[in-house]
């Protein structure tokens, strides 16, 4: 018997349209122009695409050993929720790509390092991957949606609202593929062992992909730039102990993603985001439950 994130099992698809906004993003678009924080959310953006892909290609591989009729419909919303995501952080990363940041390159990058690991491992392992991978995309998503500090670090507002709607659609699913990989059998051990190698994986891999784009923007080399951009980073919300604590907490024998309620916040950021006078309605193309 699975838990639930998300009691009332809503995990809507809507089509959303971010690329009209970001063709007048300018080359460092996060607040004040901040230079590492422009490319830490590059970075994020960059990996979003091909791992979604990834995501939907390791639950869809199970969605027939589902019987649960609630999981099975939220499964449907995670695959949609997913490939929207997809594609609008494409979007995003043709738009930075324009601007001199190296996405299409890690997208390439990206892209073939998860073939490899899909030849590598059995389904199941890919699965307990995109589990784990689930609870760093839904840790980041709560800190966007409570932190305002978090949310005016994007800077310019089509960022900041494809990251916001992102992170709503992240804990609205945020259970989905750990329910999966429960209802099939995945093992405990396997569990804790990918989010182990995966907690300090990713952390490296993005810290190295961020260096690497940082080497590559002459703002780096201006006098000062770069520490006054680190001594603001580090004051991040995203930098905080507490951040590192919740991704571990995924460890626990007993630990299910619902143990954090975030039924209120996300009730919440509907309304301010899709509610009657939403403010990410005029990106709305079609929405279907």
């Amino acid at each position: 018997m699975t838990q639930s994130s998300n009691p009332e099992g809503k995990v809507p698809t809507r089509r959303m349209s971010f690329e009209a906004s970001l063709q007048q993003l300018p080359r460092h678009f996060a607040a004040d122009g901040d230079l590492i924080s422009s490319h830490v959310a590059a970075g994020l953006s960059a990996v979003f695409p091909d791992g979604e892909d990834f995501f939907v290609r390791s639950v869809r591989h199970f969605r027939g050993q589902v019987s649960d009729p609630d999981l099975k419909r939220q499964v449907a919303g995670f695959i949609g929720q997913e490939a929207m995501h997809g594609r609008e952080h494409r979007a995003f990363n043709r738009r930075l790509d324009e601007l001199g940041y190296p996405t299409k390159r890690v997208e390439w990058i990206t892209k073939r390092g998860l073939a490899v690991r899909e030849r590598l491992f059995s389904a199941k392992a890919n699965l307990a991957a995109t589990a784990a991978l689930e609870h760093f995309t839904a840790t980041l998503a709560e800190l966007v949606l409570t932190s305002e500090q978090t949310r005016e670090q994007f800077g310019h507002a089509a960022v900041r609202d494809l990251f916001v709607w992102h992170a709503l659609e992240e804990s609205e699913h945020k259970a989905v593929a750990f329910d999966v990989y429960k209802a099939v059998g995945g093992s405990e051990r396997v569990r804790v062992m990918t989010m182990t190698i995966l907690r300090y994986g990713f952390v490296v891999g993005m810290t190295a992909q961020v260096l690497c784009s940082l080497a590559g923007d002459r703002k780096t080399y201006r006098r000062g730039e770069l520490r006054r951009s680190w001594r603001r980073f580090r004051q991040s919300p995203i930098m905080r102990r507490e951040v590192w604590l919740q991704l571990c907490d995924y460890d626990r024998p007993d630990f299910h993603p619902a143990d954090r309620d975030t039924t209120a916040l996300v009730e919440s950021w509907r309304e301010e985001l899709f509610g009657e006078k939403g403010s990410l309605n005029d990106k709305l193309v079609t929405s279907a439950a």
